[in-house]
């Protein structure tokens, strides 16, 4: 047996081992339930009946969780969400068939004491699992070879995506495209002419296209490749670039169309749930705030002369200008606006140490408090960096629809502090866009988890 058939043999196991998984969790929720419940109930409930019954609403619930494992790209808050979804289905289900077969006798608390542990393992479960089968492919197992038609800058951003993450399991081996290579590099292996030779004697799995519409012999080249050896045919539009909150598909006529989904957060809805988390932290915040402004206040005071909290106008929602408050951490000069480079003079020894931990900015909690900011968003930036970079960057004023936060997507993920260089904001708006436009409640938990890791471990662009 070669090496890409047992590659293969082991993908087709991947969804069955996520769905033992699940089936643990969920077996598992079940059995605690009963050391929570009373004795007449645990009996009821430990009893074959209900067991099978209960086992039986898994099947279709389990199922959909099932379908949802065959992708590799997911993100964890979807992995979290699918799974809370799956145990909503459950609990339908399980009421139902319980209601059919006349089985009665189980309590509320019971029910209520079984979903809370499921709402809890459940997720935990698969997150772990999700975890583990992404270390497993950063070592080079279960990894899908990938060809990219298109060498252009939607492929190569593709490119970057696709290898940026290894436990995603990606291997871009080729790119082929009827113009002369632009961008690939080595990877650049000829005209579309060839690619289904090369397809075919690569054992390729997927093949993304990324050529423009009307590129007719290159699209029907990939589409041909893709059905000849049965691999996974994607087409990616160049105006990705530009939209990059996902689209519908729908028809109108014989013709497909794909409208654009609208944000998350113009929701009602999500804006509630949002401003209701940001009240519930910075309230805690505030209220254990004083332990920490007393020794800091003095450590600031005795490290130079000037007030404790420094206010900088900055640029909030809908491009209202707002003052940003912060521990003042540098020499006071209330001329002074440029911006802090590493090893900056102007720092002090106290200071360098509330940047390097984030400490000096957790007086933005009262920002939050007050409605100019929120926890999770695009961070603020001064007034003059936001009328220099919105004549320059795409989309750069469309990160202000939200609120700013005192952490965001793009801080965890590495841009933050100083852009010296233009592409560092370019990135920093591209990550801001992306999380305004796939926001969810679960994706803010889990960007205050990473910088409360991050913090922890210290960032070397804390400076």
């Amino acid at each position: 047996m070669t090496g890409i058939e047992r590659k293969r043999r082991f993908g087709k196991l991947v969804p069955v081992i996520l769905t033992w998984f699940d089936l643990a969790a969920m077996i598992g929720a079940y059995l605690l339930t009963a050391l929570f419940i009373t004795p007449g109930q645990q009996t009821l409930w430990l009893g074959r009946h209900v067991w099978i019954i209960a086992l039986a609403a898994w099947l279709p619930a389990g199922w959909k969780l099932c379908r949802s494992s065959r992708y590799r790209a997911l993100k964890m808050e979807r992995t979290a969400t699918d799974a809370i979804r799956a145990a909503g289905l459950h609990a339908l289900l399980f009421l139902a068939l319980l209601y059919v077969t006349g089985t009665a006798g189980v309590e509320w608390q019971s029910f209520c004491v079984f979903y809370a542990l499921s709402l809890i393992l459940l997720p935990l479960c698969r997150t772990i699992a999700r975890s583990l089968l992404k270390i497993f492919r950063s070592h080079g197992r279960n990894y899908s070879r990938v060809v990219i038609v298109g060498d252009n800058e939607t492929g190569r951003r593709l490119h970057e995506q696709l290898t940026t993450d290894p436990g995603f399991g990606y291997r871009v081996l080729a790119i082929f495209d009827d113009s002369a290579p632009a961008v690939s590099g080595n990877l650049y292996c000829g005209a579309t002419d060839s690619l289904l030779d090369y397809v075919r004697d690569n054992n390729i799995d997927e093949i993304f296209c990324t050529v423009p519409a009307d590129a007719q012999n290159a699209m029907r080249a990939a589409v041909t490749a893709a059905d000849t050896v049965g691999a996974q045919y994607y087409y990616v539009p160049q105006l990705s670039r530009y939209v990059t909150r996902g689209f519908g598909l729908n028809t109108l006529g014989h013709m497909a169309v794909m409208p654009v989904n609208s944000p998350p957060l113009g929701r009602w809805s999500a804006k509630s749930a949002k401003r209701l988390l940001d009240i519930v932290l910075a309230g805690t915040a505030a209220i254990f705030f004083p332990l920490l402004l007393i020794p800091v206040a003095i450590a600031i005071k005795l490290s130079s002369p000037g007030p404790v909290f420094y206010r900088q106008l900055r640029t909030g929602y809908r491009g209202k200008p707002f003052n940003c408050l912060k521990f003042r951490t540098m020499r006071y000069d209330p001329q002074d606006e440029a911006p802090v480079e590493k090893n900056d003079p102007r720092v002090t020894g106290v200071g360098r140490f509330l940047r390097h931990s984030s400490i000096d900015e957790l007086p933005q909690i009262f920002n939050v408090l007050a409605g100019h900011m929120s926890i999770v968003g695009p961070r603020p930036h001064m007034v003059s960096h936001t009328e220099y970079y919105s004549e320059i960057i795409d989309r750069y004023m469309a990160r202000h629809s939200v609120k700013p936060g005192i952490t965001g997507w793009a801080q965890v993920n590495g841009y933050r502090g100083t852009t010296d260089r233009l592409w560092k904001m370019e990135r920093r708006v591209e990550h801001d866009m992306w999380y305004i436009e796939n926001w969810s409640f679960l994706l803010d938990l889990k960007i205050i988890a990473r910088t409360g890791i991050n913090i922890f471990k210290g960032d070397e662009n804390a400076y």
